[in-house]
């Protein structure tokens, strides 16, 4: 159980190291700027009918953008651009996917054609054709409703086997067009260069200690409508049924006096919130976030009651320019009492954050729209908006420090744009992958619970048996085919590639099951070897087992090779990753290629859906391993070498053993799911799975000789005390002590 003084050493040598590479990987370069020339580089090689029909030229590239016109007849019908000039983010390879998109000067999309990738999913799982499909589907995108809605206008259409690479290629589509867009003016939207952001909050301005002059300077800013107004804005709409539907109180009477303030100001917060809630909502906040505060009241709430905890605010949106800023329940508090004096008695009162990555800049104007609904049938409503502008006075804001800022500080702001929308990204990935993320977390809970308490799960052969099957069930279908959960030896090519170029975390952030099970796989290897996901959480190994739990069902006999023949088909797997490998430093898409004797991605990812030879391929694995169980896993699996390597530094040896164990008892050695016991009584560490088949074993009364012996020791010991017993009840002389009668 306890480390020995040379495990302890290796671990004071090569803790310095994994310290150096934990700070290596945890230093996030800045994202290189791709440069102008990737247009230069492929616009030679496309077709340009293949990007919009009846299209045959391109005009000369831009000197300020990377950006072509488009022709027809020498007319400009458009323009050009490859998505990698514009942004950085990269697919699960870690390369960036470069997709040509045509827009016209309205700021649609005429066109759209994949040019390059390097993702391994899609090269050894999914045909180019059906990526090139999907990417044919942006067509018409309207990018002037995409900068209205923040990118979500459109419907995404994933493909199963390729969430993140549709993902990565949604993300650049449509931030690179915005970019595009905005620079060309196309649709009518203005470049954001072109906004004044030379001004910053000043941390030393005061605030109005009156409510009423807090309206008076625009602190506070309001939008007060009545009952009249609001029945003439829906009478306008041309629709009878909302005149039939008019409210029937006063004219004059408050449909809602709404008034809002941004309290993300120190000073305008103090005032407002007073010192003690300033303080938390200070606290709440975190770097580069904001907030406001929206107090209301009248006929009409602002907030409503149909938002549900962790939902969105639907009936209030703040808009800057092309930012559109929608409130969760997540990112709400409610406001306690107003601190000004004269404030008026407000229903609502409440705070609302301001994302730090949302691009909301709080020193130029925006405006809180408000949606007003009108019942007009049992289930159909009609809507109209009404707006409340707010611009931060200028006693709040101050010039910045430089004034003039350098060619470095427009970079720099630049790659801290780019990083934000990466690091949006994933986020959005990791929200909607909750309920997978939550299911795997719980496995790992359990496995770790069934590995430090084992002596305790392996005591029932029976429990233990369909508690074993039942997990390996789960991995399959659920984090398996359902989740596609499947590591692989290409992860560990990308992320050598990635460690010898320009790391980013962004790449790997991308897939939060991959990454979650990486990280506990690492940290597995130190405590248990490599059988803590071999043995448990490899779909593919749980494939293998439970088929061949069938086949020995349905009495298929098991094949048990010669041991030497067995010790030498072991290193197979070790060169074949070694090969992979050394291919990968010459080819990485080669080696991703050759990765397909991994057969995961069609038995798992793809489920089978696949071309004929790569599921009889499968199959013929399938069917060895009915005869040699996790045949595969045995011999040919390079991702169970590529673990063994390292997990031959872990810490601990938590497999209890007999000193008979080997010799003269073979029990384990022979019942082992994967012969990684030695003749002579040694697990061997790189083979082993950690199934806990010989913790069953250790403590099993009908099959193990040491505790049968035990438990014989024990029944004669029972059986002398019992006839003791007995002639101490039939001595003439009861009063003798229990010694005497042993003396006797």
């Amino acid at each position: 159980m306890l480390p020995t003084p040379r495990d302890l050493t290796i671990f004071r040598l090569l803790a310095p190291l994994a310290l150096m590479l934990l700070a290596s990987l945890s230093a996030n370069p800045a994202l290189s700027q791709t440069a102008p020339t990737v247009l230069s580089q492929y616009i030679s090689q496309i077709n340009p009918n293949e990007i919009v029909e009846g299209s045959d030229a391109f005009g000369p590239i831009r000197d300020d953008v990377p950006v072509a016109p488009l022709l027809r007849q020498g007319a400009e019908i458009g323009y050009v651009f490859i998505t990698s000039d514009f942004v950085g983010t990269t697919g699960y390879s870690g390369k960036p996917i470069h997709t040509m998109v045509a827009v016209d000067q309205d700021a649609r999309v005429l066109g759209v054609e994949l040019i390059k990738h390097s993702e391994p999913i899609v090269l050894i799982g999914i045909p180019d054709s059906k990526i090139k499909a999907m990417v044919h589907d942006y067509r018409g995108i309207d990018l002037v409703a995409e900068a209205q809605a923040r990118g979500s206008a459109h419907d995404l259409n994933i493909i199963s086997g390729a969430t993140v690479t549709v993902m990565v290629i949604d993300d650049g589509i449509i931030r690179a067009g915005l970019k595009v867009a905005r620079a060309l003016g196309l649709g009518g939207l203005q470049a954001t260069t072109s906004a004044d952001h030379s001004f910053e909050i000043d941390p030393d301005a005061t605030a109005p200690d009156s409510w009423m002059e807090m309206e008076g300077d625009g602190t506070v800013r309001r939008l007060s409508l009545d009952v009249g107004q609001i029945n003439a804005a829906f009478a306008a709409m041309n629709d009878p049924r909302t005149a039939k539907r008019a409210l029937t109180e006063p004219t004059e009477a408050t449909f809602i006096d709404m008034q809002a303030a941004l309290v993300s100001v120190p000073s305008i917060g103090k005032a407002i919130l007073g010192d003690a809630e300033n303080s938390n909502l200070q606290g709440w906040l975190e770097p580069g976030e904001n907030a406001i505060v929206i107090v209301g009241r009248g006929l009409y709430s602002f907030k409503g009651s149909g938002y549900v905890r962790g939902g969105i605010f639907d009936r209030i949106v703040l808009i800057q320019d092309d930012v559109t800023v929608r409130f969760r329940d997540r990112g709400h508090r409610r406001m306690g009492l107003i601190a000004v004096d004269d404030a008026p008695e407000f229903t609502e009162r409440d705070l609302f954050k301001i994302p730090a990555d949302s691009g909301f800049d709080p020193t130029l104007p925006f405006r809180i729209q408000l949606l007003v609904h009108r019942d007009v049938a049992a289930i159909e409503k009609v809507f109209t908006t009404f707006e409340l502008s707010y611009q931060l006075p200028s006693q709040y804001q101050r010039k910045t420090v430089s004034e003039q800022p350098t060619q470095s500080t427009a970079s720099a702001s630049g790659e801290q744009v780019e990083a934000a929308a990466q690091s949006a990204l994933w986020k959005r990935i990791w929200e909607d992958k909750t309920i997978e993320i939550a299911g795997l977390l719980a496995m790992l809970a359990v496995l770790t619970l069934v590995f430090f308490f084992q002596q305790y799960v392996t005591r029932s052969a029976r429990f233990y048996f369909w508690f074993r099957m039942s997990f390996l069930t789960v991995t399959l279908v659920f984090l398996g085919w359902y989740a596609n959960a499947q590591l692989s030896v290409v992860n560990l090519m990308a992320l050598f590639g990635a460690l010898v170029t320009d790391f980013s975390w962004q790449a790997f952030l991308l897939d939060p099951l991959t990454f979650i099970l990486w990280f506990a796989v690492a940290t597995a290897l130190l405590f248990w070897g490599r059988g803590a996901y071999c043995g448990w959480l490899c779909p593919f190994g749980a494939l293998q087992e439970l088929t061949n739990r069938i086949g020995r069902a349905l009495h298929i006999p098991q094949v048990q090779l010669p041991w030497g023949l067995h010790e030498r088909l072991w290193p197979i797997k070790y060169m074949i990753f070694l090969g992979l490998f050394g291919v990968s430093l010459y080819s990485i898409e080669q080696a991703e290629h050759l990765a397909e004797i991994e057969p995961f991605k069609t038995a798992i990812i793809l489920k089978f859906m696949r071309a004929w030879p790569f599921v009889a391929y499968v199959a013929a694995l399938l069917i060895a391993g009915l005869f040699v169980e996790r045949f595969f896993c045995r011999y040919l699996c390079p991702l169970g070498a590529a673990l063994a390597i390292p997990a031959r530094l872990r810490m601990f040896d938590w497999l209890k053993r007999y000193h008979e164990c080997g010799n003269p008892c073979q029990t384990c050695a022979h019942e082992c799911p994967v012969d990684a016991i030695h003749p002579t009584g040694e697990i061997n560490p790189n083979e082993c799975i950690n199934c806990l088949h010989c913790q069953v074993l250790y403590q099993s009364e009908a099959k193990c000789p040491v505790v049968i012996k035990k438990m014989k020791r024990r029944a004669k010991a029972s059986s002398s005390d019992a006839a003791l017993d007995a002639r101490i009840a039939n001595h003439p002389n009861v009063k003798n002590s229990r010694k005497e009668l042993q003396d006797v």
